[in-house]
C-alpha cells in the first residue's frame, strides 16, 4: 500500500434504528461472538484503513457502552431517523480537514461483506477523482470509495434513505468496478428472517 492510500479513511454508517427488527439497533446485533459494528469496524482495519470514523445514531449511547470502539472517531448523527443520506453527511463532514484523499464508505448491517472485499476495493483507489465500487456479478454494491474531489457533490445530492445512489447514478461513467462475489456476499440484516443469516 502506498502511503496515500495508508490514510484513506474507513467511514462506517452504523446509525440506523432497526424499524423493521423492532427498533433494535443493528449495530448492537451479535454475529459470531461481537456486534456488527465491532466486526465492520475489523474489516476496514483488516483490509487497511487505519483511521475509522463510525457515525452513530439509534441508541448511540448504549452503542458507546456495550461495543469497543477503541481507536474510531465517534461522529453522532442527530437526524438519524432521516435516512441514510444525512448519516453519509455526518460522517464525510467529519472527515472535512483529515487530509484523508478518500472515504470508504461501508455499512454496519452488511456482515457478509468483509476484509478481503474492503482491501479490493482500497486497492483501486488512484488519486482524489477515484470513484470505485464493489460489484457482485457486475451488479454495483458495497462498499464504496468516494475520493475527497466527489465528498462536496455527494453530501449535496445525499437525501433521505437513498445516501449516495443520485450521485453514483449521475457519475455511472465514471465508477470503477470491482468483482467481489467470490469473496463477499451482499445481504443486507433488515428485516427478523435476515436474522437467521447471523452466526
Amino acid at each position: 500500500m502506498t502511503p496515500k492510500e495508508d490514510r484513506i479513511a474507513g467511514l462506517l454508517l452504523a446509525a440506523g434504528g432497526g424499524r423493521r427488527l423492532g427498533g433494535r439497533p443493528k449495530a448492537l446485533l451479535e454475529h459470531r461472538g461481537r456486534t456488527l459494528v465491532e466486526h465492520a469496524v475489523a474489516s476496514l482495519r483488516t483490509a487497511g484503513c487505519e483511521r475509522v470514523h463510525v457515525v452513530l445514531g439509534a441508541s448511540a449511547a448504549a452503542v458507546r457502552e456495550r461495543a469497543d470502539l477503541s481507536g474510531c472517531v465517534l461522529v453522532d448523527n442527530p437526524d438519524w431517523a432521516g435516512g441514510m443520506g444525512s448519516s453519509l453527511r455526518a460522517g464525510l463532514g467529519s472527515l472535512a480537514g483529515t487530509g484523508a484523499p478518500a472515504a470508504l464508505v461501508l455499512l454496519v448491517d452488511q456482515p457478509g461483506i468483509g476484509p478481503e472485499a474492503v482491501a479490493r476495493v482500497l486497492a483501486a483507489y488512484e488519486d482524489e477523482a477515484t470513484l470505485v465500487s464493489a460489484a457482485y456479478d457486475g451488479v454495483r454494491g458495497h462498499p464504496v470509495l468516494f475520493g475527497a474531489g466527489h465528498w462536496a457533490g455527494v453530501a449535496a445530492a445525499a437525501t433521505g434513505d437513498r445516501g449516495a445512489r443520485d450521485y453514483l447514478k449521475a457519475h455511472e461513467n465514471a465508477i470503477a468496478l470491482v468483482e467481489c462475489g467470490d469473496v463477499a456476499q451482499p445481504y443486507d440484516i433488515d428485516t427478523q428472517a435476515d436474522l437467521a443469516r447471523l452466526e
